[in-house]
């Protein structure tokens, strides 16, 4: 955190003043609790990340280019089954369509890690786009995403998590998969 006062104490009372706000920091500094890593927020939330699936088509989990990291589009990862494939409103109500894009961003966090090596080198959830497997007269597709997005509030914070999203219906998706989701996340060097 830093002290609003120490660059004016610097200009009113020179070095000697500045040193000993800057002590005043540190010794202050001390007492603060340390904030949690989205790691230590993972393990409060009872999430343990999955071994990402292999891609299933020609192509890689994420790319970084410079301090961007582009996730590609995930489904489920462990396999699909009966409670994970299929429309919304046809096959599985929002609830049940909020729950899989929450494990979808399970899936998306750990190619994340792998990718970047520490999710405390996220500096912000850029861009989200959320796709629900539903029928034309479907219009809940921004709840079934906010899975998704609020796992990304609850491991991130809301200062890092807030993105730009889309969220939208398909008429099919790969492998009949319910929810697939693609990602831009800035990250610190």
């Amino acid at each position: 955190m830093t002290c609003p006062v120490a660059v004016p104490a610097t200009r009113r009372w020179g070095n000697a003043g500045a040193m000993a706000i800057v002590g005043l920091v540190v010794a202050g500094a001390s007492t603060v609790e340390a904030q949690p890593t989205p790691e230590d927020r993972l393990v409060e939330l009872g999430i343990v990340l999955p071994t990402p699936d292999a891609p299933v088509a020609n192509y890689v989990k994420a790319v970084t280019a410079g301090n961007l990291v582009f996730v590609a589009g995930h489904g489920p990862c462990g396999g699909l089954d009966e409670s994970n494939t299929g429309k919304i409103d046809r096959d599985h109500t929002v609830e049940e369509g909020y729950a899989i894009a929450r494990w979808v961003g399970v899936c998306v966090l750990a190619s994340l890690k792998r990718e970047i090596g520490e999710l405390s080198r996220v500096k912000r959830i850029v861009k989200v786009h959320g796709m629900v497997n539903s029928s034309p007269e479907f219009t809940g597709h921004s709840q079934v995403i906010n899975g998704f997005s609020d796992l990304m509030e609850e491991v991130f914070g809301p200062e890092i998590s807030k993105h730009a999203r889309a969220a939208v219906g398909m008429a099919s998706l790969p492998r009949n998969q319910t929810v697939e989701i693609e990602t831009v996340v800035e990250i610190r060097d």
